[in-house]
């Protein structure tokens, strides 16, 4: 059975970056007719907030990335010191106390000497008398994963034969002073036990990743299938991790991005693929191939997301947009006919708004001096009465025959005198939806 999970951390709300992981994770899950795990990374305490839980899962349910099951770390602290036990009973886990000055000192001496910035284990020299006096005069110290400092070998699912030296890493702090259980310990505790098989994450991870490996073999498990994708960067390149909060699921969501378009968009970015705009999840599902993505630095410009909302809006059956119409205050009897001329020239639905206060209110009209006097006669012989679809060319019709304009000198001075606008909807089916012709009056 293949299992996967995606594990935020409820300290804010989703952004692409997080979504990419976790449409990765989704669609390997439902490709193989596996497990997706909503995994909730709340142990800490002072940062986990409640709300931004149920934004997480208010996200993933707008998108339809529906999860099997949901966990909670903060609800198996228990495992966690269990295993910390076992690891501490297995000589793996150490107390360290040096303070963050401390630490950063040796750091600079160990750059200055030419050498990497590893911990140099100096904890595990102390005695337990010289313990004890340590943890009377600082408190607890931190706990460290004693690594074995030999190279760390795996195949990812993207990058290929990844190979790191665990000698030039520090041994990985999984528990804090305060006992706060730390990313690297919990996700490998839960990673055993729920038998995860999978696991797509971003590349800033594959150090982690290495030491993470180490800690599943000295707890008796099994290492997951790693695969690690490119980190996202700005339009022009440069890094869009300090501009990813701008660029939350919900926000984009206000701004009138549509699920399928975002999904399409994000299942093929940095793939070898072009993106192509898909109608349904399963869609997506059958289209993924994680080997066809590469592993240089992706692209993300989320005005590329606008053109494919505006497709995804154009092919909507009345049925579906109902609701936002009458929102708008649209008769019913109109309704219909509103999205059938309004589908054509929006991009987001909230472009919807616009276009039914031209046909509720009129606009303001746009009237060229060289053309104010043939806009007076042609608004003169506009039909009395309801206007419907036939309306616009047999009112044309008449006034090319009676000033001699045709073509672009016809048309575009009477588009402008009732809409305000030089592009638009169809003339032929705007006009019996102008309740109101200010130009007119």
């Amino acid at each position: 059975m293949t299992v996967t999970r995606f594990a935020p951390s409820p300290t804010g709300h989703i952004h692409v970056g997080n979504l990419r992981t976790a449409l990765m994770n989704f669609l390997i899950a439902r490709k193989a007719g596996g497990t997706f795990i909503l995994r909730i990374d709340d142990t800490d305490p002072e940062r986990s907030r409640e709300d931004f839980v149920d934004a997480i899962k208010e996200d993933l349910e707008w998108l339809g990335l529906a999860w099997d099951r949901i966990e909670r770390q903060s609800h198996r602290l228990d495992r966690y010191a269990e295993a910390a036990d076992r690891l501490r009973v297995a000589g793996r886990l150490y107390e360290a106390f040096e303070t963050p000055t401390e630490l950063d000192l040796k750091r600079k001496k160990q750059l200055n000497m030419g050498r990497p910035p590893v911990y140099d284990r100096a904890a595990l020299a102390l005695s337990e008398a010289e313990r004890d006096r340590l943890r009377a005069e600082r408190g607890p110290g931190v706990w460290r994963f004693r690594l074995d400092r030999e190279r760390i070998g795996w195949e990812d699912g993207i990058l290929g034969p990844v190979s790191i030296d665990a000698a030039s890493v520090s041994d990985p702090v999984l528990i804090r002073g305060d006992g706060q259980v730390l990313y690297t310990m919990a996700s490998v505790v839960d990673d055993i036990e729920m038998g995860v098989t999978h696991v797509v994450r971003g590349s800033d991870h594959v150090t982690n990743t290495a030491t993470q490996i180490q800690i599943i073999e000295a707890l008796g498990g099994r290492a997951p299938a790693f695969a690690h994708h490119s980190l996202l960067t700005g339009a022009q390149g440069d890094a869009l991790s300090k501009r990813l909060g701008t660029l939350s699921l919900r926000d984009l969501r206000a701004q009138g991005v549509e699920p399928m378009a975002l999904l399409s968009l994000m299942a093929r970015l940095g793939s070898a693929d072009p993106v192509e705009l898909r109608g349904s999840i399963d869609e997506l599902v059958e289209g993924f191939d994680l080997s066809r993505f590469g592993a240089a630095p992706t692209k993300f410009d989320a005005n590329d997301l606008f053109p494919l909302t505006a497709h995804v809006l154009q092919a909507r059956p009345y049925a579906e947009v109902a609701g936002a119409i009458a929102a708008l205050g649209v008769p019913e009897a109109l309704a219909p006919r509103f999205w059938e001329v309004a589908r054509e020239n929006i991009t987001t639905l909230n472009d919807l708004g616009p276009w039914w206060e031209l046909c509720r209110d009129g606009a303001e009209p746009v009237i060229d001096d060289a053309d104010r006097d043939f806009v007076a006669q042609a608004l003169a012989m506009l039909p009395e009465g309801p206007l419907d679809e036939e309306s616009w060319g047999a009112w044309t019709a008449e006034v090319k025959a009676a000033t001699g304009r045709k073509g672009r000198a016809l048309f575009m001075p009477l588009r402008l005198a009732l809409t305000g606008q030089s592009h638009g909807p169809d003339m032929r089916r705007l006009l019996p939806l102008l309740q109101r012709i200010r130009a007119k009056e």
